[in-house]
């Protein structure tokens, strides 16, 4: 195996790279216009915790990337479909819906299951929402990501077309993480993923707590049961539900491990130990049950 392949291959996966000076661009523009109108969307501490956030991810995620590559050009090599599905516009489109639904079983694992929650929590630990918060990518998250995707190729979609609509998704999301968009008309807020929905996945709410997983279609969510409604009634408010209150890129990105490892430590029984990697955050063996759908189901909410 020609390992430096790989690594060219993944270098020439530069879509999401070259976006980066049109996110810069948005989010000094979207800060001047914060600071003119006094709104208080930013912090420079969050601002730059973010962009720390993005650094560190950029390095942890580049060996899996590799890994995939090559997992992702074999299982590609052994598809009865490769002959069949090439790039026409036809494939292209049904990669696109086939990547969100790949991306929207990642990120509801990730809200659901405290292993991938640790590694995808401080996405969600800056307590404003803004065109910076998207540059917080979670850094563990990226060891297992690709996992959801190797199924694709074995559809017959090659490597450079699946990489390519993976950064097309991620390019997609930077522009819902503002709260300066209201509502788009209803049948777009219907079919997409929007700056409103995406505020509620991001509130710590009850109402809205893991709610609204898609990355581009909103469809997702409506079809499994995981969709809320930004309602006018009950504003979203950003954070954790118990906020870390630091700044820190290192804390950002393992403060949940290191919960994660306490209450493994503690907890009693080989059971418990796995319920507390695999069962969603909030479950706890001895203490009150704060998981998503417990605190739902009290305050009587869908």
């Amino acid at each position: 195996m020609d390992i430096q392949y790989y690594i060219t291959l993944v270098q020439e996966d530069k879509l999401a790279f070259m976006a980066l000076p049109i996110f810069i661009l948005a989010i000094f523009l979207e800060k001047w216009y914060d600071h003119r109108n006094e709104l208080k969307l930013y912090d420079n501490k969050d601002l730059f915790a973010s962009v720390g956030m993005l650094i560190i991810t950029a390095i942890v995620e580049f060996i899996p990337k590799v890994l995939a590559f090559v997992a992702i050009i074999y299982l590609h090599s052994i598809s009865p479909l490769a002959e069949v599905v090439g790039r026409q516009w036809w494939a292209w489109l049904a990669l696109i819906f086939l990547d969100d639904l790949s991306y929207y079983a990642f990120h509801r694992a990730n809200h659901e299951v405290r292993l991938f929650w640790a590694g995808h929590v401080s996405h969600h630990s800056s307590e404003h929402m803004n065109f910076g918060t998207a540059l917080r990518q979670g850094a563990g998250e990226r060891i297992h990501k690709y996992f959801f995707w190797l199924w694709l190729p074995l559809l017959g979609f090659d490597a450079i077309m699946i990489f390519t609509v993976m950064s097309i998704n991620l390019i997609y999301q930077f522009w819902v993480h503002t709260d300066l968009v209201k509502k788009f008309p209803a049948p777009v807020e219907f079919v997409f993923n929007t700056p409103s929905h995406h505020r509620v996945h991001h509130a710590s709410n009850i109402r809205y707590l893991d709610r609204n997983h898609a990355g581009m279609f909103i469809l997702w969510d409506r079809l499994f049961g995981t969709f809320s409604e930004e309602l006018d009634s009950e504003k979203p408010v950003y954070g954790l539900t118990e906020n870390i209150h630091t700044n820190n890129p290192a804390v950002v990105a393992s403060h949940e491990y290191i919960s994660l490892w306490k209450d493994v430590w503690h907890a009693p029984g080989l059971l418990n130990k796995f319920k507390y990697l695999f069962y969603a955050p909030g479950w706890s063996h001895d203490k009150e049950d704060k998981r998503a759908k417990t605190l739902r189901k009290e305050l009587k909410v869908a």
